[in-house]
């Protein structure tokens, strides 16, 4: 049988183009399916980490949360995979790089990604069949979306409650000032179309959504002819047509699907909401409004507009030498620009936002009149055609630049062809970017080209809503009241039948979560699909200049680092820290101010950072060593400017300005603040395990909910000028103890650029030479602490630690592959399923020495720390599976085996040279997670997570004090 010619089209698909992106690396070809008008955009790359994403257009026209829960509720189970829960049942059984799936305001995506082919095909049977024939079993509605239930289940005579993970998991998210602020502002800007609505809904309204309203919307939302796939790599686009169709598309006929996709009706004159969000009573409102103005735009799919809305934004607020930046900065009307500032270009039709936090109610008609003022300055000024040149400069670096360490890069490309595909652009214009590049090249060399932007998209554009959200008390407690209230007066109406039918549903859905589904009916890979050790990129070291270069395909991008071993450094030193890496690359340097150096960073390079790094060693945590590093990159032509911006960054930066310093106190700690409610779960952990190493305390006071309260105390005292001026001596005092330490480079591009770049380092920092001196060692850390953490917030974070071992014990292996057994066996059922958090799991901490239990996005609170406890004693008291043993085996090895991208592996195999993570440790290691054994976690369990060794650590509300308290926590404020 002659084999297949793979250039030539399945006969179920027509081939509509192909077009090569030489600066993406990447052909793209488009596809139309014949017989549903299935859409297939498929990036043929010389990749062996494959991308499959399939989304819905997803207009949902209330807040019920339709589109979110059903994203939910479809991973539930299929017609050919009937078990309870097969999406994070795949997850253990996969190599899998990425599973996810999401909700956007117009579409639902159900997107993953594998390097190992036989995985890649188990996860696209059942992403498919999830997606286009998934089984909506009412029970899984219950628990993923809302049920009302007695809050003892079986107790009819008990309060009636809200429950389900979507409702909790909005919840916490919409506790977020942002969340709402945003929320807010977008009911206003789109008032008849799918954007007026919460599409992953509003608590108050998810408890609206009829299953029956859930199906319907499947049977009308969740067919070919609405969907749009996506895929990347070296798999050729035949091979994905063939299982489309064989196991999906061949079912479905063309349908023909009304969504009420339209442009948003336009108003004519501005307008000006004020709203308010919750604060516990117990805490004071100064300082907590938000204002912002947003204007609604032109449509995103119009590369041009679209092009013109990114060149507008970067030209007003790309950094703080940007005129609107700088306004927003130095007002005294608020403390820090608002988090939502710039475009937004998700939506059909994209929106412009810029305003204020930490400002005070009555404000917004004098934060539009500083808006105001600012646009008719930059019209009627204009902007330097070097700053034009230099925001060109960062688009082409950002269209360059190959990234996939935190998300596939693949999928990254996915995520920007998707929102035109949505709403009727071409996907392939927006990837391709150099000719609009080219494009807008030219028409920046026209005066009146920006200032004709900014006068038509926004002091002539009356569609503006200007919205102050301010602080309110009562409006949590008002709330709870009505909801309470509510449930009396339905259970009160409940008749007989009812109540037995809300405690038989309870009894059916705790069965349902109890049973124990036969998931040999699953694809799988198993340990002999597991990879051999993958080799870290190859690198070379000059002595003489400490330089260590690695030759990547970096695609004409350079990276550097300067690298510097912190000296002994005293306590208040230490929690300078975090402010001084901040701070860095955002001051003044040698001869030139804040500004100009704003300027000179955007011109030169992709951006400036630093950072401190610390580990413990291999084989004991309580040693710890740490550097400073200051990185950054770089388009090759840059790289002589790169080599010496980073020079005079490490070396002349100057903390004189202290009004700069102030600004950016400012804005730090508003954003740790706001890191509150997205984060609980990883502050929690950290206050749990702060007594454990050095490394572990240092996280928490550096990062950590210390470090939360630490910036807001920091901030009020710097009102005293005096206090202003110490904070600054304070910090130029650290660079000069910092700064003259021995240093090492890391240097990463293609082979071509290391020669020069190498000869640029020595010609820099010639005659600067550090000198080695003292090296930081900090005390060792041993101590328990029980804490419960008060802020505003309608869900809770619960954490608990153990002493543990380094990553070079024998014992840290099976700790770590433990972690994946207890979330995949225990904790996963009871914290989420059962719970209703919104995540729960452990895991073992290597670097600090501890192993940690956590939920997210928690209703519960002392049953979940009693889960924690349970865990254990499943662990020790029920006989297991060898195959759970395996899923977690596979688990470790898919993390450890991550792929990063050019730059990323290289950087991150310097860094792990640097703490002493060589190849053989990382290969023993490895050897010994592969050689665990039932036995084993047993073991370690019994070993290290004893009772009297644990921590505890609870974020969560101030209504939940006394719970606290009776607890044994002691209350901390935050």
């Amino acid at each position: 049988m002659a084999a297949v010619n793979k250039d030539i089209p399945h006969p179920a698909f027509e081939k509509i183009r192909s077009h090569q992106i030489r600066n993406l690396n990447i052909t793209v070809e488009e596809y139309l399916h014949r017989g549903t008008g299935a859409r297939h955009l498929h990036m043929a790359a010389d990749n062996d980490e494959n991308v499959f994403f399939v989304a819905l257009r997803t207009f949902p026209m209330d807040s019920t949360g339709v589109a979110h829960i059903l994203e939910h509720t479809a991973l539930c189970g299929s017609e050919r995979y009937p078990v309870r829960d097969p999406f994070f049942m795949m997850i253990r059984r996969s190599l899998n790089t990425f599973m996810n799936a999401f909700t956007s305001s117009d579409w639902t995506a159900y997107p993953f990604a594998s390097m190992n082919r036989k995985d890649f095909d188990n996860l696209l049977s059942v992403y498919l069949d999830s997606v286009f024939f998934s089984k909506l079993d009412p029970l899984d509605f219950a628990q993923e979306g809302h049920r009302l239930e007695f809050e003892q289940p079986d107790d009819p005579t008990s309060d009636l409650v809200y429950r389900g993970i979507v409702y909790n998991e909005m919840k916490g998210a919409m506790s977020a000032p942002t969340a709402r602020l945003w929320q807010s502002l977008s009911s206003h800007l789109f008032q008849t179309t799918t954007y007026h609505y919460n599409s992953g809904g509003e608590p108050d309204h998810i408890v609206d959504l009829r299953y029956e309203d859930l199906v319907a919307f499947y049977r009308h939302h969740y067919h070919p002819g609405n969907a749009i796939f996506a895929t990347y790599g070296n798999i050729p686009a035949r091979e994905h047509h063939e299982k489309f169709e064989e196991l999906a598309l061949k079912r479905f006929d063309r349908q023909d699907i009304d969504l009420p996709l339209r442009d948003e009706k336009r108003i004519f004159s501005p307008l000006r909401v004020e709203q308010g969000y919750a604060v516990s009573e117990d805490e004071g409102t100064e300082g907590k409004t938000h204002i912002v103005v947003g204007w609604l735009l032109e449509h995103s799919f119009d590369l041009q507009k679209n092009m013109e809305a990114q060149l507008l934004a970067a030209v007003l607020l790309e950094n703080s030498a940007s005129p609107l930046m700088r306004a927003l900065e130095n007002t005294d009307l608020g403390h820090a620009p608002s988090p939502l500032c710039g475009v937004e270009d998700s939506n059909r039709e994209m929106t412009f936002v810029c305003g204020i936090e930490g400002s005070e109610p009555g404000r917004g008609e004098d934060l539009e009149k500083l808006i105001e003022e600012t646009l008719a300055k930059v019209v009627s000024e204009g902007v330097s055609q070097e700053r034009l040149e230099a925001i060109l400069h960062q688009l082409e670096l950002h269209q360059r630049e190959i990234a996939g360490d935190r998300f596939p890069y693949g999928l990254q490309l996915i995520m920007q062809a998707i929102s035109p595909m949505v709403h009727g652009g071409d996907p392939v214009a927006l990837l391709d970017l150099e000719p609009v590049l080219a494009d807008l090249r030219e028409k920046i060399r026209d005066p009146d080209y920006v200032p004709g932007l900014v006068r038509r998209s926004l002091l002539e554009n009356p569609h503006r809503v200007t919205l102050t959200l301010r602080p309110d008390t009562r409006l949590e407690s008002q709330r709870q009241q009505y909801i309470r209230e509510a449930l009396a007066r339905r259970k009160a109406e409940l008749t007989e039948e009812e109540r037995q039918a809300i405690v038989e549903r309870a009894v059916a859905l705790e069965e349902r979560q109890q049973r124990k589904d036969d998931d040999s009916i699953l694809p799988k890979v198993d340990l002999s699909d597991v990879p051999l050790q993958r080799p870290e990129p190859e690198s070379r070291y000059d002595g003489d200049l400490g330089v260590t270069v690695y030759a990547r395909g970096t695609n004409g991008l350079v990276y550097e680092q300067v690298v510097i071993p912190l000296p002994d450094l005293e306590e208040d030193e230490l929690l300078l820290l975090p402010y001084f890496t901040t701070l860095l690359p955002e001051v003044g340097c040698g001869e030139l101010d804040y500004l100009q150096m704003q300027d000179r960073i955007s011109a030169e390079s992709g951006g400036v950072g630093a950072t401190t790094s610390a580990k413990g060693s291999i084989d004991d945590v309580q040693t710890l060593n740490g550097y400073l590093i200051v990185s950054g990159k770089a388009l090759a032509r840059n790289r002589s400017e790169l080599t010496r911006l980073l020079r005079d960054v490490v070396m002349d930066a100057r903390f004189d300005e202290q009004e700069r310093v102030r600004e950016l106190i400012s804005q730090i700690r508003f954003r740790r603040e706001q890191a509150v409610t997205g984060s609980g779960h990883a502050l929690a952990m950290s206050a749990a395990s702060q007594g454990m190493s050095p490394g572990a305390w240092l996280s928490f006071r550096l990062g950590g909910l210390e470090a939360i309260r630490a910036a807001r105390k920091l901030d009020d005292s710097l009102a005293e000028s005096a206090e202003l001026k110490r904070l600054c001596e304070q910090l130029a005092a650290l660079q000069g103890k910092i700064r003259n330490q021995a240093r090492q480079y890391l240097l990463v591009a293609e082979e071509e650029h290391l020669k020069p770049m190498v000869q640029d380092v020595r010609d820099a920092w010639q005659g600067l030479e550090g000198q080695a001196s003292a090296p930081w060692h900090p005390e060792p850390v041993s101590f328990r602490i029980k804490q419960a953490w008060l802020t505003s917030t309608q869900v809770n974070a619960c954490a608990r630690a153990y002493p543990t071992v380094p990553v070079d014990h024998p014992d840290a292996a099976p700790l770590t592959v433990l972690g994946g057994f207890l979330r995949n066996g225990y904790l996963h059922r009871a914290i989420r399923e059962k719970g209703g958090a919104y995540g729960g799991g452990a895991g073992q901490d290597s670097v600090n020495g501890s192993f940690r239990f956590f939920s997210y996005r928690d209703p519960r609170f002392e049953e979940t720390l009693e889960d924690f406890d349970r865990s254990l004693a499943w662990l020790q008291e029920e006989r297991h599976d060898p195959q759970a043993l395996e899923e977690s085996i596979l688990g470790v090895i898919g993390q450890l085996d991550r792929p990063r991208s050019p730059a990323g592996a290289a950087r991150h195999a310097y860094h792990n040279h640097l703490f002493g993570r060589s190849p053989e440790q990382q290969a023993r290691f490895r050897e010994r997670v592969l050689a665990t054994t039932l036995d084993d976690l047993q073991r370690v369990a019994r070993t290290w997570l004893n009772p009297e060794s644990a921590s505890t650590a609870v974020v969560t509300s101030h209504e939940n004090r006394g719970l606290a308290e009776q607890l044994g926590l002691s209350v901390e404020e935050l």
